[in-house]
């Protein structure tokens, strides 16, 4: 229906079908959780360390998604009241950076395909969509992960 509606040659439609995808794993998280590949499920030192990340203002990032109503996309990443339990939310974030990880992988080609077929303004605006909706996301996700993995490593002793 979709194809119909936007029409096969659409740009439209492969945006459509990354943030289906990114649904799609929301609503299947609590049967099943993506992870991400093994190489790049480690944290890195220049990572943790957080420099680049500063400079590219993903700490502001994080305070935009805490502070406004975007904060409801994945509530299940948010240390509830009470006693939270952290490896279940350690989980979650892991889920939620590997589905903004493939839905940037799967979209991706289509960017290019976009580009190549001679539409580079909507490629850009792609391109920047990609940016705020998988790339950010998975720096914001890393963070966090780390933070919380630290944690709990500090509370298992």
């Amino acid at each position: 229906m979709l194809r119909q509606f936007l029409g096969a040659d659409s740009p439209w439609l492969g945006l459509q079908l990354m943030l289906y995808f990114l649904g799609l794993t929301k609503v299947a998280e609590p049967i099943f959780t993506l992870r991400m590949p093994g190489s790049l499920r480690a944290i890195r030192p220049g990572e943790q360390e957080g420099a680049l990340y500063r400079k590219l203002l993903v700490p502001q990032f994080g305070q935009a998604l805490r502070d406004t109503p975007l904060r409801y996309l994945n509530l299940a990443v948010y240390v509830k009241k009470g006693r939270p339990d952290l490896r279940t939310l350690a989980r979650y974030v892991e889920a939620a950076e590997a589905a903004h990880f493939w839905g940037a992988v799967l979209f991706a080609p289509y960017i290019v395909c976009v580009f190549l077929k001679g539409r580079p303004w909507v490629a850009g605006f792609f391109l920047l969509v990609q940016v705020f909706f998988n790339v950010y996301p998975i720096l914001h996700l890393r963070v966090v992960r780390d933070r919380l993995d630290r944690h709990l490593v500090k509370r298992d002793r």
